[in-house]
C-alpha cells in the first residue's frame, strides 16, 4: 500500500516537473511596451560598444574591485544609466589592454622575425605604453559618462525649476508638474524626470516624494541649490495658506538662480590657472619645441617623421583632451542652450545643404568629405612623384633661363627644386634630378635608399592636407549649424522680449478681456517685433481659420508655435491655455508670473556671461590667433634650417678630408619639410578642435548646436590663417636660405 502511494507521488511529481520546468531558451524577460520605449529613449547609442565589451569580457574572467571602489563605480554607473556591472568594468580595463599588448607583440615582433624583417622597437614600446595607459581610462569611462550626463543635466536645471514652479502655481500637483517639466526639457534631465515617474508607476517607490528624494541624492555632491529648490517646491504642497505657498514657489526659483550665480563666480575665479597650464602644455611648449627638432633630428639617427606624428598627432592631443575634460568636470551646475533642431522636426532639414536651386539637398558631411578627399589627393602628389619616374624641376633666380631644364646642366645653379628627392649611400647623399637615369637605378639596385621630398613645391603642396582636414570639418560643422543657429538666435531674441509681451497680455487680461480679444490688442501694440508676429499669427488663426485659442497656438499644421520654436514660449502658452479656463484674472496672474520668471532668468544668465567673458576672450585669442600664427612661423623657420642643413650634408662629399666633412657626415638627413609641416598642420587642426569644444563648454555647457557653430567658425578661420602664415613664411625663409647658400658657395 505504502509502495503504491510512493509510486503514485513520484509519477505525479515527474509529470509536474515536466509541465512546469522551462528551458533557458524559453526564458525571456517580461517587458511592457512602455518600458521598451523608455529604455529606447534612455540608452545612449554611444555606449553600446563599451557595454557589450564589458559584458563579454566578464563572461571570460571576472576581476572584483574593492568594496569602496565598487560602491563608487556603481554610483557612477547608475548616474550614467549604463547596463554594466563594476566587475565587468574592471575586467575590461585589464583584459582589453592585455589583448592589445599580445597583438602588438605578434604584429611588431613575431611576424617581422618570421619574415626576416626588423623588429620595430619604437612601435612595440609605444604599444606597451598605450596598453598600460588604457587601464585607467577604461576604468574611468563610467565616471566620464556620469560627468557628461551631469553636465548635460545641469544645463537644464534652472529651466527645470522654472517649469515646475510655473505649473505648480496654477495646480498644486507634483506628479503633473514633473510630467510637464519632462515634456518640455531636453535629455538627459527630461529622461531623469520620466524615470522618476516610471519608478512610481512600476511601484519601485510608493510615492512621488520618495522617488524624488531618492533621485536628489545623486545631486548631493554637485548641486545643493537644486536640491534646496526642489525641497521648497515639495514644501509648498504642505502649505495651507495660498500666499505662503506661492511665496515658497517663488523662493525656490530665487534659490536656484542665486546658487548658480555664486558657484559660477567661484568657477570663473579658479579657471585662470588651469587654462594657462593647458595653453602652455598643449600649444606653446609643443610648438616651440618643434623649432629645435631639425637640429635634434640631424644628430638622432633613426628618428622619422612618423615618430613625431605618433607624439604630436596622437599622444599629445589625447593628453590635452583629458586635461580639458578634467577642467570641465569642475564646471558647476547651471545654465546652457540646447539644439532646437533635435526636438523640432521641421528644423532637421536645415542641417542639409541645398544645391541646384535647393531642389537637391546634400548632407554637409558628404560635401565636407569631398573637400577633404580632393585636397588630400592633390597634397599627396609629391609622395608619388619619384615612384612615377617624374623628373625634378630645379631653378635659381640667377640662372639665365631660370629653370635648369632650359639650359646646360653644367651651367645650371641648383638652389631650389620642386620635389628634391635624395639618394643616400652610407653617410653621403645626392640630389635625384632624373629618377630614370642609369646612375640612380644602379645605386638603387645596390641597396641605396631614397628619402624626400625636400623640395619647395612639395612643402607648399603639403599645406593642402591640413587645409583639407580643417576646411572639410569646418564646412561640415558650419553648414550643419548656421541655419539652425539663426533660428535659435531669433528665438532667443523673441524670448528676451517675450516677457514684455507677456506683461502686456497680462494687463489686458487683468482688465477683464478674454484671451481671444486680448491677444489681437497685444499683437497691435507689439507690431514689428518677433513677439508681435507670434501673437499676430495666433490672432489670424482665430479670426480667419475659426480656431479656438489652443488650436491657434498648438495645431500641428497651422499652429503659431510651429513658426517660433521655443520650449519656454510653448510652456508659457500651455499655462495660458490652462489658466484661461479659470477666468481672465487667473490667466493674467499666471502670465505676469511667467513674464517675471523669464526676465529673472535672463538677468542671471547675462551676469554669468559677464563672469566668463575674460576667460572666453583669452581662449578665443589662443584658438584664432596664437596657435596658428606660432605654428606657421615655426614651420617656416624649420623649412629654412632643414634646407641649409640638407644642402650642407649634400655638399659634404666635396670637402677636403680632415675639415668640416668629418663633422657633416655625422649628421642625418633630417625630416623633410613636407612631412614636418604635415605633422604640425594636423596638430593645429586637432588642438583647435579640442580647444573650441572646451571654450564652448565653459561658456554654454553641453550645447551641441553652439559647439558645432564654434567648431565651424574656428576650424575654417584658424586653418586658413595657419596655412597663409606658413606659406608666406616658408617662401620668405626659403629665399633667405637660398641667398645664404649662394653666398657661401655651396651651390
Amino acid at each position: 500500500m505504502n509502495g503504491s502511494i510512493k509510486e503514485l507521488k513520484k509519477r505525479y511529481r515527474d509529470e509536474l516537473e515536466k509541465k512546469l520546468t522551462v528551458s533557458s531558451d524559453d526564458l525571456k524577460p517580461i517587458k511592457t511596451k512602455e518600458y521598451v520605449q523608455f529604455k529606447k529613449e534612455l540608452k545612449p547609442k554611444s555606449v553600446d560598444w563599451y557595454e557589450k565589451l564589458c559584458n563579454s569580457f566578464e563572461h571570460i574572467f571576472k576581476f572584483t574591485p574593492s568594496p569602496k571602489a565598487r560602491q563608487k563605480l556603481l554610483e557612477q554607473i547608475n548616474i550614467a544609466h549604463m547596463n554594466v556591472t563594476p566587475e565587468g568594468v574592471y575586467t575590461l580595463s585589464y583584459l582589453l589592454p592585455l589583448s592589445l599588448l599580445l597583438l602588438s607583440v605578434v604584429g611588431f615582433a613575431l611576424v617581422p622575425m618570421l619574415i626576416g624583417g626588423n623588429i620595430s622597437m619604437f612601435f612595440l614600446g609605444m604599444a606597451m605604453i598605450v596598453s598600460l595607459l588604457l587601464i585607467v581610462p577604461l576604468q574611468k569611462y563610467p565616471s566620464y559618462l556620469a560627468t557628461a550626463w551631469r553636465l548635460k543635466s545641469s544645463n537644464q536645471m534652472v529651466l527645470c525649476v522654472f517649469y515646475l514652479v510655473t505649473y505648480m502655481r496654477q495646480s498644486s500637483n507634483l506628479e503633473r508638474a514633473i510630467e510637464f517639466a519632462g515634456d518640455h526639457l531636453d535629455p538627459p534631465l527630461s529622461l531623469d524626470l520620466k524615470k522618476i515617474l516610471w519608478n512610481v508607476e512600476n511601484r519601485t517607490f510608493s510615492s512621488m516624494t520618495d522617488a524624488l528624494d531618492e533621485y536628489l541624492i545623486s545631486w548631493k555632491r554637485f548641486s545643493d541649490e537644486f536640491i534646496d529648490a526642489i525641497h521648497l517646491i515639495q514644501s509648498s504642497l504642505l502649505e495651507g495658506n495660498e500666499s505662503r505657498r506661492l511665496a515658497l514657489l517663488d523662493k525656490s526659483l530665487d534659490v536656484i538662480l542665486e546658487g548658480t550665480y555664486e558657484k559660477m563666480l567661484h568657477y570663473a575665479q579658479n579657471l585662470k590657472n588651469p587654462i594657462t597650464t593647458l595653453h602652455m602644455l598643449g600649444v606653446i611648449l609643443p610648438v616651440l619645441g618643434l623649432v629645435i627638432l631639425p637640429l635634434a633630428v640631424s644628430f638622432m639617427e633613426g628618428l622619422q617623421w612618423y615618430h613625431l606624428a605618433v607624439f604630436y598627432n596622437f599622444l599629445l592631443p589625447i593628453v590635452v583632451f583629458f586635461l580639458s575634460k578634467s577642467i570641465l568636470s569642475t564646471r558647476p551646475a547651471g545654465y546652457g542652450d540646447s539644439d532646437i533642431s533635435e526636438h523640432i522636426k521641421g528644423l532637421k532639414k536645415y542641417k542639409k545643404v541645398g544645391i541646384f536651386g535647393k531642389k537637391i539637398r546634400m548632407s554637409p558631411a558628404l560635401i565636407g568629405g569631398m573637400i577633404f578627399v580632393v585636397l588630400l589627393l592633390i597634397g599627396l602628389i609629391p609622395i608619388f612623384v619619384f615612384p612615377a619616374g617624374v623628373e625634378d624641376t630645379c631653378w635659381d633666380f640667377k640662372n639665365e633661363g631660370f629653370f635648369c631644364n632650359d639650359i646646360e646642366e653644367e651651367a645650371c645653379r641648383i638652389t631650389y627644386c620642386a620635389w628634391q628627392y635624395k639618394l643616400v649611400e652610407g653617410q653621403f647623399s645626392q640630389l635625384i634630378l632624373n629618377p630614370n637615369s642609369f646612375d640612380v637605378r644602379d645605386k638603387l639596385d645596390r641597396g641605396a635608399d631614397v628619402i624626400g621630398p625636400f623640395g619647395v613645391i612639395a612643402a607648399l603642396m603639403s599645406l593642402l592636407i591640413p587645409i583639407g582636414a580643417g576646411v572639410g570639418l569646418g564646412y561640415y560643422y558650419k553648414m550643419r549649424s548656421t541655419r539652425v543657429l539663426k533660428v535659435r538666435k531669433e528665438t532667443k531674441m523673441m524670448e528676451k522680449e517675450f516677457s514684455t509681451a507677456l506683461f502686456q497680455l497680462g494687463n489686458r487680461l487683468g482688465d477683464g478681456l478674454p484671451a481671444e480679444l486680448a491677444i489681437p490688442r497685444v499683437a497691435t501694440i507689439m507690431e514689428g517685433s518677433i513677439s508681435g508676429n507670434f501673437f499676430s499669427q495666433v490672432s489670424m488663426n482665430m479670426q480667419k481659420l475659426g480656431m479656438g485659442l489652443a488650436p491657434a497656438i498648438f495645431d500641428k499644421e497651422h499652429g503659431a508655435i510651429n513658426y517660433f520654436p521655443s520650449k519656454i514660449i510653448e510652456s508659457a502658452m500651455k499655462v495660458l491655455v490652462e489658466s484661461v479656463k479659470k477666468g481672465p484674472l487667473v490667466a493674467a496672474q499666471a502670465v505676469n508670473n511667467i513674464a517675471r520668471y523669464i526676465k529673472e532668468i535672463h538677468r542671471v544668465n547675462e551676469r554669468l556671461k559677464d563672469l566668463l567673458a575674460d576667460i572666453i576672450s583669452s581662449m578665443r585669442q589662443q584658438i584664432n590667433f596664437l596657435a596658428p600664427m606660432i605654428s606657421g612661423v615655426v614651420v617656416g623657420i624649420t623649412s629654412m634650417i632643414t634646407f641649409i642643413l640638407g644642402r650642407l650634408k649634400t655638399q659634404a662629399a666635396g670637402f677636403d678630408v680632415g675639415d668640416a666633412s668629418s663633422f657633416l657626415t655625422m649628421m642625418g638627413e633630417g625630416i623633410p619639410t613636407y612631412f614636418f609641416q604635415l605633422v604640425v598642420g594636423l596638430y593645429v587642426v586637432e588642438i583647435v578642435f579640442i580647444l573650441s569644444i572646451m571654450a564652448n563648454s565653459i561658456e554654454n555647457g553641453n550645447d551641441k548646436l553652439g559647439e558645432r557653430a564654434t567648431l565651424g567658425k574656428n576650424l575654417l578661420k584658424s586653418t586658413m590663417l595657419y596655412a597663409t602664415i606658413a606659406f608666406f613664411v616658408m617662401m620668405a625663409f626659403q629665399l633667405m636660405a637660398g641667398e645664404i647658400i649662394s653666398k657661401t658657395g655651396l651651390i
